[in-house]
């Protein structure tokens, strides 16, 4: 059976399944009656996605709707993942698009990656108790992505160099390579490292960076605060002059693996 990769990004693939998902006169259906907040009728996922994709839709709705979709999808089988994968398909695209900006490399591998996150949070890991169920699934997703991206990066300085704290050596002093050692060497976690290079290199105003998490703006400020000091710390102290990001073998995924469900 030929793969859905065929001649299409892994991202473009599941969007496509996503549209044959949805294609009248039979789609997979979300019933929004007993939810507050959701139009009170059965919709189609392509219409729910467009409701969660509205600005006047609060996180506490969004947050309640994901909670439902993840258990159908734990539960009910491959359609509903793919369903899920489809309405989260903007917020993968945007986490993608950022991290693959400038990127030379085969930016399938990453695409795939994301995704292979994605399935596993949903079907897996997500604590469904908690807020955020999208926005914590796309956070592990993109920390995925960026793992790849970066894998090949090391920051080893000559030995010849007199010992004492410095900052890290060009051309390795990207912010990005920063934050990457600084989570390896545990100074910062993936979710502090997120939210500076939102709203420091990425130029997303804090306010938004803060209504992504479903959080007020000021305490997004606080946190970033707080850990921008760490890091600055790190840095001048030179605990960060050593630290190798090691290459992580990736290991092959099968074409059919990312819309076959596990142990169907």
């Amino acid at each position: 059976m030929p793969s859905i990769f065929d001649g299409e990004s892994p991202l473009d693939a599941h969007q496509r399944a996503f549209n044959l998902l949805v294609r009248r006169p039979v789609p997979i259906a979300f019933d929004g009656c007993g939810f507050s907040g959701c139009p009170q009728r059965i919709m189609a996922l392509d219409e729910l996605k467009t409701f969660l994709l509205d600005r006047d839709t609060t996180p506490e709705v969004r947050d309640s709707v994901w909670r439902e979709l993840v258990v159908r999808a734990r539960r009910d089988g491959a359609g509903w993942g793919i369903g899920a994968i489809g309405i989260a398909m903007p917020g993968l695209r945007k986490r993608a698009g950022d991290i693959t900006r400038g990127y030379r490399g085969d930016t399938d591998d990453i695409d795939a990656e994301m995704l292979k996150t994605f399935w596993e949070q949903m079907l897996q890991r997500v604590d469904l108790d908690q807020h955020r169920i999208l926005g914590r699934i796309l956070d592990a997703a993109e920390r995925a992505g960026r793992k790849i991206r970066y894998a090949d990066v090391t920051t080893d300085q000559l030995d010849s160099e007199p010992a004492g704290p410095r900052l890290p050596l060009h051309p390795w002093d990207h912010p990005e390579f920063v934050l990457a050692r600084a989570i390896a060497l545990g100074v910062i976690d993936a979710d502090d490292a997120n939210l500076i290079a939102e709203t420091r290199l990425e130029g997303v105003s804090v306010q938004t960076a803060a209504a992504r998490r479903s959080i007020q703006g000021q305490l997004a400020s606080q946190w970033r605060d707080r850990a921008e000091l760490r890091l600055v710390a790190a840095i001048r102290a030179g605990e960060l002059a050593h630290v190798r990001l090691r290459p992580r073998p990736v290991r092959p995924v099968p074409r059919t693996a990312l819309i076959a469900w596990p142990g169907a």
